[in-house]
């Protein structure tokens, strides 16, 4: 979820000061990508006994401009790294630029590098067992929110008890469940180790010149070392392995396995190295000095929240079913008389329900998979290299979609995630799990979060005052970057596949809908709209943000790349796997849950649409204004398969269509805006009596 990386050095090494600072700022500013919150680094220095960590509530780039950071590497970093263009004596940079997933960044001590007893790590990733591993371990002390530090703390525990670094970390990484890549060093020791469940590490080793560069992707690695290094080899650190370097002794790198963890054992032959070595504990230097004086410093001014609100008054959420129950819908499916373009025949069968044309009809069940599977072939690459980058939300369909590309493909999968400001920490967990129980890479990609949510609510507050249900999927608009995304790792990881598991049933043409724009039941994708559909659309925005000024704002740009980046920007050689084979809700969840303790949301008994953050504020408009929202759409398209009964069905939407008050209200003061004022504002929309 974040990116790490660092510089090991030993006594001698021939990377100099100069290109060592270059190196590390070329480093920062490439992982910025992966997370722009906050960032800091670790300086330990093993023979002088000194440590200096840096670290602030701010992004990569102005972590490296603040005076702390040009202090440290103008003063004590330099000394060591000397000025003869050798290292003066053994060092070790870790760093990290991170995306917040649990720990407010305005907190010091949730920030990275984190310190836990004697041991400073670096992670990536999500621990989500944290809770349950302090509650298992009490005598370990607790001093901040993120999950990083019940990890320092086991690996602390276990070298207390004389464990080395190979058996330290495998102890930590068996009880852990998630995803998790880190770097860690303990004052009483001249090494660094690296390990990871999922693959998200990458190494290029100059042993012969004394250093060791490290990065959370292959591409940041690659794009930090050329310059500097002259494109060196780059290294994988396969799922399920680690590996220590010790800083005074001259000899190459130990590298160790986890064991038991995600199912990883036996050499990795071909990763080009010798047999795995599990003796990493045997070479772990111990220091015979005093104990390590650290140096602790935070960049940065301590930021406040973004707004201050007033108590949530939850009584304001209006839900009225027994109105929903009565409204004049379709006699085959559930969809209402207020949907867009909706018309009914004289048994009172919708259009919609007429022009559908069953995806599943002809579809064998086990044969039609196969098919696909089949043809998927020619995109396999030999080895451990990954062929297949997946889009990976944390979502129902995308965890799921993962699962069988990895057990039933048979295909070696690279996720990746568009963190725009409204995923939410449970859709990030869930990544963990997924990711960490099957060994797989997932490169984030953080857009710049506060400026995202500050669009967003520049353009709620702009719809609140004249409320147009066809710019509601504007408060969305930020996200839809993930077609450009996509498009930019595949040049960058030379992966030529990627695969969406965005299930067709999903169909959202309401939303358009609103918009003027008539359904395209022959539409063959559920992304897919005409040129001249295209076109409308467009239309229709321009007008309406001419009629209302306060959406002429400074996120006119993002949203503009949004809608060229769904709608214009190249699509090759990807598919969305449910149009190829029959999806089937039942089995997907019984998946989910029984194999992956996948985690629900409190406050919705669905299991789609619970790691968007902004579905539960547009479905409460939909639902308020027009009385259905897409739970109604999904389950009518189910109806229409044979999946479901039109009575199961409603009486699903009727729990389904609830408000979800907890993640009504994060999402509202996430992006700044009062909770009482936006629900009356809202309610105001409920000329058909829904509430009442």
């Amino acid at each position: 979820m974040c990116g790490i990386f660092g510089i090991l050095m030993r006594k001698d090494a021939t990377l100099g000061a100069e290109r060592a600072r270059a190196l590390l700022a070329s480093l920062y500013e490439l992982s910025e990508s992966r997370g722009k919150e906050s960032a800091g680094l670790h300086v330990y220095l093993p023979e002088a006994g000194q440590a200096w960590t840096l670290k602030g509530a701010q992004r990569a780039t102005e972590l490296l401009a603040s005076p702390d950071y040009g202090a440290l590497l103008s003063g004590p970093l330099r000394e060591a790294l000397g000025a003869n263009g050798k290292v003066a004596q053994a060092t070790a940079v870790l760093a990290h630029s991170r995306l917040v997933t649990n720990g407010t960044a305005e907190m010091p001590q949730n920030n990275q590098p984190v310190r836990s007893g004697q041991v400073s790590m670096i992670h990536n990733g999500i621990c989500v067992n944290v809770d349950a591993l302090w509650k298992t371990h009490p005598q370990l002390h607790r001093l901040a929110e993120v999950d990083t530090e019940v990890m320092a703390a086991l690996v602390d525990a276990e070298q207390a008890r004389g464990a080395g670094a190979a058996s330290a970390t495998r102890s930590m990484f068996e009880q852990l469940k998630g995803a998790a890549s880190v770097a860690w060093v303990h004052d009483a020791a001249a090494s660094v180790t690296l390990a990871t469940n999922t693959g998200d590490l990458y190494y290029c080793d100059r042993l012969d010149e004394g250093y060791v560069v490290f990065a959370s992707e292959r591409y940041i690695l690659e794009t930090a070392t050329r310059e500097t290094m002259g494109a060196p080899a780059i290294q994988w650190l396969l799922p399920g392995h680690g590996l220590t370097m010790d800083l005074l002794v001259r000899e190459g790198l130990q590298r160790f396995e986890l064991r038991h963890v995600n199912g990883h054992a036996g050499p990795a032959a071909s990763q080009g190295h010798a047999a795995y070595e599990n003796q990493a504990d045997g070479i772990f230097t111990r220091l015979q000095r005093q104990p390590t004086v650290h140096h602790d410093a935070v960049s940065g001014s301590v930021r406040a929240p973004a707004v201050l609100c007033r108590t949530a008054d939850e009584s304001l959420l209006r839900y009225n079913e027994s109105r929903m129950r009565t409204m004049r819908r379709c006699t085959r499916c559930i969809l209402p008389e207020t949907f867009p373009f909706i018309e009914f025949d004289a048994a009172g069968v919708c259009n919609y329900c007429a022009s559908y044309r069953p995806r599943y009809a002809h579809m064998h069940p086990v044969e039609t998979k196969r098919e696909f599977i089949r043809s998927l072939e020619r995109y396999r690459r030999a080895g451990e290299e990954p062929d297949v980058l997946v889009a990976f939300s944390g979502g129902r369909d995308s965890s799921y979609g993962l699962h069988l590309i990895k057990k039933e493909f048979g295909l070696k999968p690279v996720t990746f995630t568009y963190d725009w400001g409204m995923v939410t920490d449970l859709a990030r967990r869930n990544v963990a799990r997924i990711c960490g129980q099957l060994g797989i890479q997932n490169i984030l990609v953080s857009a710049d979060i506060a400026e995202k949510r500050n669009n967003i609510r520049m353009n709620v507050a702009a719809w609140l005052k004249k409320p147009d249900l066809g710019l509601v999927p504007l408060f969305m608009a930020g996200d839809k970057h993930f077609f450009r995304v996509v498009n930019q790792l595949k040049r960058q990881t030379g992966i030529a596949l990627d695969l969406w598991c965005a299930n067709p049933l999903e169909n959202t043409d309401f939303k358009s809908g609103f918009c003027g724009v008539a359904p395209d039941f022959g539409k063959k994708r559920v992304d897919y709209l005409s040129l001249g559909r295209k076109a409308r659309l467009a239309a229709y925005y321009g007008l309406h943000f001419l009629r209302n000024p306060g959406y002429l704002n400074s996120s006119l740009r993002d949203t503009f790349g949004a809608f060229t980046a769904y709608y214009i920007e190249p699509r090759r050689n990807f598919y969305f796997i449910f149009d190829h084979f029959i999806w089937n809700e039942d089995e997907v969840n019984a998946c989910l849950l029984k194999e992956y303790d996948w985690e629900l949301a409190p406050d919705s008994p669905s299991t789609w649409r619970i790691g968007d953050g902004t579905a539960p504020f547009y479905n409460y408009i939909y639902m308020t204004a027009r009385g259905f929202t897409e739970f109604d759409t999904f389950r009518s398209n189910q109806i229409r398969e044979g999946h479901i009964t039109r009575e199961k069905a409603m009486e699903a939407v009727v729990v389904e269509n609830r408000p979800r008050v907890q993640t009504l209200r994060w999402y509202l003061e996430t992006i700044g805006l009062d909770f009482n004022t936006v629900v009356r504002r809202v309610n105001e929309l409920d000329s058909l009596g829904l509430h009442r």
